[in-house]
């Protein structure tokens, strides 16, 4: 298989066409991979890009979430300490399984590369959709009301923030990712 170079297209030049599409590279001609199935990007995730990853998905919301309920449930901080530790070593076991998971099996999508490797395309597949229609949108509903819980603090500072105004903010937040994600 011959390696296809890329160059930038001038106004006078024919633009490169790949599979009868026409394609002209940007400056991160790096990030940008030619083979016999077309033009795709690069796999190119860094240690640094994955701990990242992790810190915003995991430590971003979680923390800020759960500190108060494990507190008024254990009575004291030295006990809610080892609680903690104990989350953090179960968590790290987690992160241990899903390490062996993604050097065992070398295929992309993450639970269900790993499931349907494992049980099957039917399992997969709804392991996939429980994702997308149940666990996400929760996770989207329970990070926009701790925000909007977080901001709305500041004001009320003697006591609670009224519910409704929680959830008014809360589905603005949301009402405003929707959009910057459908605009970009």
């Amino acid at each position: 298989m011959g390696k296809i170079i890329l160059k930038k297209v001038s106004s006078t030049e024919q633009p490169l066409l790949k599979n009868g599409k026409e394609y002209s590279p940007d400056s991160d001609d790096d990030k940008v991979q030619l083979d016999s199935g077309g033009v795709k990007m690069k796999a190119d995730m860094t240690l640094l890009n994955g701990c990242t990853v992790i810190v915003g998905c995991i430590i971003g919301s979680g923390i800020f979430v759960s500190p108060t309920g494990v507190l008024q449930s254990t009575g004291s901080v030295n006990m809610s300490l080892v609680v903690w530790a104990a989350s953090g070593i179960f968590s790290m076991i987690g992160a241990y399984c899903y390490a062996e998971l993604g050097c065992m099996i070398k295929k992309s999508g993450a639970d269900y590369a790993y499931i349907h490797f494992s049980f099957g395309p039917f399992l997969a597949f709804i392991r996939l959709w429980i994702e997308c229609v149940i666990i996400r949108p929760c996770i989207g509903a329970i990070q926009a009301l701790t925000f909007a819980l977080y901001i709305q603090k500041p004001f009320f500072p003697e006591c609670d923030p009224p519910e409704n105004s929680i959830r008014i903010l809360a589905a603005a937040c949301i009402c405003l990712l929707c959009f910057i994600n459908c605009y970009s």
